[in-house]
């Protein structure tokens, strides 16, 4: 099982782990992210070749107040793992993966523009979706439900106007 050899090599790196319904989940230090998704892509029982998907979480309530959760794929084994990583509010920034997979550019400089979280070591991180000129971001719990006026500040219209 994939979760038991990430566990026997870097049980160091993960803080807890969970599978359900054949869905395999590791929650990772976010420091140790990159070394524990490198294992992932090159040892040979995991061999996770493709980065299905990146995106992230908001818990407004707690902290670390996001997740950045990787989607992971064996084509060649045939399995799955999802990968997650908080990252604190006062930070908002973890390494980025597109040294290990080049799909996860466009994924993380759409977290960037949606969510504010910066991926250090990002080749050209930018906005993806929304103007350069945009201020905010968007998917956060704490963006105001109506948007922002055209001077940048929240509106405060009420709630069906």
């Amino acid at each position: 099982m994939v979760l038991d050899r990430l566990l026997a090599v870097h049980s160091d790196a993960v803080l807890s782990t969970h599978a359900q319904h054949g869905d395999a989940t590791a929650l990772v230090d976010p420091g140790k992210l990159l070394a524990v998704l490198e294992f992932l892509r090159d040892d040979d029982a995991s061999r996770f070749e493709l980065l299905v998907d990146l995106c992230a979480v908001d818990y407004a309530a707690r902290e670390p107040r996001f997740e950045v959760v990787y989607h992971l794929y064996s084509v060649s084994l045939n399995h799955r793992l999802r990968i997650k990583a908080g990252v604190a509010e006062s930070s908002c920034e973890i390494a980025s993966a597109c040294s290990l997979w080049p799909a996860a550019n466009w994924l993380e400089r759409e977290v960037w523009d949606l969510y504010g979280i910066r991926f250090i070591g990002h080749p050209d991180l930018r906005r993806l979706l929304l103007d350069e000129s945009f201020e905010g971001h968007p998917l956060r719990k704490d963006f105001p439900k109506r948007g922002r006026d055209a001077g940048g500040t929240a509106d405060g219209g009420a709630a069906g106007d």
